[in-house]
């Protein structure tokens, strides 16, 4: 029974750095080293993978690149290994590090979670009424931890688990060492967000960071460390002598990253509340992180539908010289002309869909001064027939010869790839039988309680307001002689003003964006507390929305984090459909965040700033 557990975060996702895991290892500074390698978007392609091999369909980096570097030493180390590396086929994951074992001489027990995958249960969901495509590739329940701690109590030494939520990973280890009651709801919040704040590897030191100026060394990037207390109390830190950087401000965008309402985050094992969380610095690159709140959880598992929707193919092109946004902007129109009247000799369908970008030509968000000598054409399209688009492949490179002085680039005829979209749906814990099969002792299977909860009807986010301060409408604002301008995206000065002075919203936030499916959610954190009422007043749901129109075309809401000085806007069908099945340049809205910094903001002439 120990009084303090340190966890290393060793990988944000399938293709992260190596860095990770071997800096963890090497620093001696952690009992557990966990991986996060799944997203909708990976799901998507792992589903694609074991349809064409049934041994496929797991992250397989973690068995020939991250366990071949570190398993031995980890193992010599006394430090468990939790992954999510086992996507959709966890126990040829399993299998695989199993041979890797054999080969390193070294003996390892492996525990495999499973369950997750519920295609099984879809014709009974069809019955009930869940509308579902006809041809579903991959439906895969979002476990909790409970799996995670079952497979740690029976001695696993590496666990490996399908589809699980991403701090599962972490809070499995903290119910194993800790024997945290599944009713003590703001116990297992804190331990979710510790898992959420170093579920994504350097983002959470550092990586993305606002004032990316400032965080030194990037090429020896650290990977966060968590220490935990057993009352929940924990500090976000990194190996000593790494890059990155750990402050109030980089923690705070990444507890705002891909979350919606922060009163009443959903998980598998406690419904969160993260408005009256705090962050205080406690010494060179240590930030303390408490006040998380728990509710109980769902009593239903969100599970991600993966479905094949056509085909998609995206061409780029590099255009210099003068003129050069409109050059690349013809050029993509006359690369679809063609390939249409193709498509009508040949008899083929139009395009189902068609999306032009054209990058470094000026934008409602670019700065004046940006380099308008040169455009980068970014032309993507989805069509039902693969045929169609094998053709559209073949006439991005005519382009260098045929129209624009300065046309380059041309790499090689880009890839027809499958359009996979995501269903999102929920079902019944009762339905799912979460189980550990402990593959080192013939196959022991330990079955494991779906630690099902009523839904949560109330949320806490009037009590975490800060002392005293009750949380604004949210349209609404601290009064004054401003007035809101919903159509720019800037707020006015009264007529009876001193005139402001325009400023754009980097000079006051920091800002960190993230994406569910269709959903891009912005975090902004003031720079300053007193920061707070004037970014109230001129960040409305309105003006953001406003700023955001080329992009956004669903509603924003705007949610509010007195704890951490922040707000958080969730922006609904604002990523052409998200994932794979996004057109765009930028189809997980990782420049949300940089387009909304940009956004111009009228400030007080005397309100002072640094």
């Amino acid at each position: 029974m120990r009084d303090a557990v340190r966890i290393g975060g060793a990988s944000g996702f399938w293709g992260d750095s190596m860095a990770g895991p071997v800096q963890l290892v090497q620093s001696g500074a952690v009992d557990f080293l966990v991986f996060d390698y799944l997203a909708e978007l990976t799901m998507g392609l792992l589903a694609k993978a074991r349809s064409k091999d049934a041994g496929a369909g797991y992250a397989t980096d973690f068995v020939t690149v991250a366990m071949r570097a570190v398993l031995r030493p980890a193992l010599a180390q006394g430090i468990r290994i939790i992954a999510n590396a086992g996507g959709v086929n966890p126990h040829a994951c399993a299998r695989a590090l199993q041979a890797l074992a054999r080969e390193l001489g070294v003996t390892v027990t492996v525990a495999v979670v499973d369950g997750d995958d519920v295609q099984a249960q879809l014709p009974v969901l069809r019955e009930q009424g869940t509308v579902l495509p006809a041809q579903v590739a991959s439906a895969n329940a979002y476990l909790g931890a409970l799996p995670i701690k079952a497979a740690l109590d029976v001695g696993a030494q590496v666990v490996i688990t399908g589809r699980c939520v991403d701090s599962a990973v972490t809070l499995g280890p903290l119910l194993h060492v800790f024997g945290w009651s599944m009713d003590d709801y703001d116990l297992l919040a804190a331990g979710s967000l510790a898992g959420h704040l170093i579920e994504c590897g350097c983002q959470g030191v550092g990586g993305l960071h606002t004032d990316w100026d400032t965080v030194p060394d990037w090429a020896n990037s650290g990977y966060p460390i968590i220490e935990c207390r057993r009352d929940g109390v924990f500090t976000l830190t990194k190996p000593v002598g790494t890059g990155g950087l750990v402050t109030p401000a980089t923690v705070a965008e990444q507890l705002l990253y891909e979350i919606g309402d922060p009163a009443r985050y959903l998980l598998p094992d406690v419904t969160c509340d993260f408005t009256g969380v705090t962050l205080t610095q406690t010494g060179l690159d240590a930030v303390q992180v408490q006040g998380a709140r728990g509710l109980p959880p769902p009593s239903t598992y969100k599970v991600c539908a993966t479905y094949m929707d056509g085909w998609r193919c995206a061409g780029q092109l590099t255009v210099v010289g003068f003129d050069a946004a409109a050059k690349a902007q013809r050029t993509a129109e006359a690369i679809l002309q063609r390939t249409r009247l193709m498509f009508s000799h040949l008899g083929m369908a139009d395009y189902t869909a068609t999306h032009i970008d054209i990058l470094g030509g000026l934008k409602p968000y670019a700065s004046s001064g940006g380099n308008g000598f040169e455009a980068v054409m970014w032309l993507a399209v989805s069509h039902t027939d693969q045929r169609a688009l094998e053709l559209f492949a073949r006439e991005i490179a005519p382009a260098a010869t045929s129209w624009a002085p300065g046309t380059t680039g041309a790499a090689g005829r880009p890839a027809v790839t499958p359009l996979v979209r995501q269903a999102a749906l929920a079902i019944d814990k009762a339905q799912v039988a979460a189980r550990v099969v402990l593959l080192d002792s013939g196959g022991e299977v330990v079955t494991v309680s779906t630690g099902d909860g009523p839904v949560a009807r109330t949320s806490r986010a009037n009590d975490a307001a800060a002392a005293g301060q009750a949380l604004c409408a949210i349209d609404g604002g601290a009064g004054g002689n401003m007035a809101s301008d919903e159509t720019s995206g800037t707020v006015q000065p009264g007529a009876d003003a001193i005139p402001a002075r325009t400023a754009p919203l980097i000079a006051l936030a920091y800002a960190r964006s993230g994406d569910k499916g269709d959903i891009s959610n912005i975090g902004v954190i003031a720079r300053r507390p007193q920061d707070v009422p004037l970014l109230r007043e001129l960040l409305t749901e309105q003006a953001v929305a406003g700023w955001l129109a080329p992009l956004v075309k669903g509603r924003v809401t705007r949610y509010e984090l007195p704890g951490i000085h922040a707000f958080n806007f969730v922006c609904e069908q604002a990523l052409d459909g998200g994932g794979m099945a996004s057109l765009r340049n930028d189809p997980l809205g990782k420049g949300m965040a940089q387009i909304l910094l940009a956004m111009p903001v009228q400030v007080p002439h005397d309100y002072p700033m640094e």
